[in-house]
């Protein structure tokens, strides 16, 4: 009898893991428009992260055989030193474009930021955890990705350099 219940258990616990394996691996999208998403499944389900604004828009990038053209006016290309920071995002062998923000309207939270640091020397760049306005105005909170905490200062709209639309690796 102890056999009998050893195995139906056993029997149980597999024919479970294959009626499991097979729901979850039937939601699998091939299409590249309609990514894997397991929302149904609450702990498969991806964070929610800040992610950069949409700076340059689809009509702006033209993709040819022999090149590529990114049509954005007031672009620069940009540099920054090797901290590890930003650490997978991007490192100091990545290229980048940014633009100069019009205003402090135009930065929001999640795009990555250039600025001068009044604690230090040299551009910064990170990205926008978040914004405000005190009686100071306008500032920004801003965080390396790879930091395990926000930058000890407010950033202010006239320390910002640019905002990053492009990483080319």
């Amino acid at each position: 009898m102890r056999k009998i219940r050893l195995a139906l258990t056993l029997i149980a616990v597999f024919s479970l893991g294959w009626i499991l394996n097979t729901m979850l691996t039937n939601f699998v999208y091939y299409d590249a428009e309609k990514p894997l998403n397991f929302a149904i499944v609450p702990f498969m389900s991806s964070p929610e992260r800040l992610s950069p604004s949409d700076h340059v828009k689809e009509s702006q990038i033209h993709v040819y055989d022999s090149n590529i053209v990114l049509d954005i006016p007031g672009a620069t290309w940009a540099a920054f030193t090797d901290t590890n920071s930003m650490d997978p995002f991007f490192d100091e062998t990545a290229n980048t474009i940014e633009l100069r923000p019009s205003s402090a309207d135009s930065v929001d939270p999640g795009d990555i930021i250039s600025y001068r640091s009044s604690i230090t020397d040299g551009l910064i760049v990170h990205r926008v955890v978040s914004k405000g306005v005190d009686s100071a105005g306008d500032f920004f909170i801003v965080k390396g990705d790879n930091n395990p905490t926000q930058d000890p200062e407010k950033i202010r709209f006239s320390q910002i350099h640019g905002i990053l639309v492009a990483i080319i690796y």
